[in-house]
C-alpha cells in the first residue's frame, strides 16, 4: 500500500521537524520546505497528496503558494488538497485561504493526533472526488437539503439561501450531524465523533468555540440567522 505523500511547508524549523516525525510514524511520507518558493519548485515536479502550508512565510506566503498551486497548469496539482497551518490572531487569512481553495485549516499550537486525523479526512473526501470524476462513485444521496440549508457531500459544500457559505472538513461535518435530524439533541460527545472520529478527544470548549464560529458565519449572510439552538446542559440541535 502507498502512503500518502504531504509537503510541510512552514518557516519555523521546530514545527517542521516535530510535524514531519510525527506524520512519519504514523505512516505518510514528507518533504519539508521553509518557504513558498523552495515548496513551489518540488511541486512543479513531484507528485504529492496533500500541501500543508503555514501562512505567514517569507519570500512566498501560504496565500501566494495557494493561489499559484490552483492557478497551475497541471490539473494533479491544481486539485490537490491543502490545509493551512495558522495562527490565532489570523482569521482573515483564514477566510482568504478558504475562498482561495484551502480545505482546512488548524491554529497553533494543535494536537498532533488532531492535525494526523484532519489530513485524513481530507485525503477521504478528495478521493471520494476523484472517484466521483472517474464515475465510480454512487451519486444519488450527497446532497442534504433542510429549508434553506444545502450540503453537498462530495463537494463539501455548503449554501444558505443560495448563498455559499466558507466551511471547514470539521464544520461541515458538525453542520452536516446537525441538520440531518432536526430537532434532535445532539451532545458535545457526538458532535465531536461527528467532527473528528471516535479517535480523537477534544474538550467541550472546542464544540462550543465551533458553534460560535459557525453561527458568526452564517450570520455574515444572514442576521436572522437562528437554526443552531443552544440546549443548555445537554448540547445543540438545529430547528426544525
Amino acid at each position: 500500500m502507498v502512503m500518502p505523500t504531504i509537503a510541510l511547508v512552514d518557516d519555523e524549523n521546530s514545527i517542521r521537524t516535530s510535524v514531519s516525525l510525527a506524520l512519519e510514524s504514523d505512516g505518510f511520507q514528507v518533504d519539508v520546505f521553509n518557504n513558498g518558493v523552495e515548496a513551489l519548485e518540488a511541486l512543479e515536479t513531484k507528485h504529492y497528496d496533500l500541501g500543508l502550508f503555514d501562512i505567514k512565510m517569507p519570500k512566498m506566503d501560504g496565500n501566494e503558494l495557494l493561489s499559484k498551486v490552483r492557478n497551475s497548469k497541471s490539473e494533479t496539482l491544481k486539485n490537490m488538497p491543502v490545509i493551512f497551518l495558522t495562527s490565532k490572531d489570523q482569521e482573515q487569512d483564514e477566510i482568504i485561504g478558504l475562498r482561495m481553495g484551502a480545505a482546512d485549516y488548524i491554529t497553533k499550537p494543535f494536537s498532533q493526533k488532531l492535525l494526523n486525523e484532519r489530513i485524513r479526512t481530507v485525503l477521504r473526501i478528495y478521493q471520494n472526488r476523484s472517484a466521483e470524476n472517474t464515475g465510480t462513485e454512487d451519486m444519488n444521496n450527497d446532497t442534504l437539503i433542510k429549508g434553506d440549508l444545502e450540503l453537498d457531500d462530495l463537494k463539501q459544500l455548503c449554501f444558505w439561501k443560495n448563498q455559499i457559505i466558507e466551511l471547514t472538513v470539521a464544520e461541515f461535518n458538525l453542520i452536516k450531524s446537525l441538520a440531518k435530524y432536526p430537532g434532535v439533541v445532539k451532545d458535545r460527545n457526538q458532535l465531536m465523533d461527528a467532527m473528528y472520529g471516535d479517535s480523537i478527544y477534544v474538550d467541550d470548549r472546542t464544540i462550543d468555540s465551533h458553534i460560535k464560529r459557525l453561527r458568526k458565519k452564517f450570520k455574515t449572510f444572514d442576521s436572522s440567522f437562528d437554526q443552531i439552538r443552544t440546549r443548555y446542559g445537554s448540547g445543540y440541535s438545529w430547528r426544525e
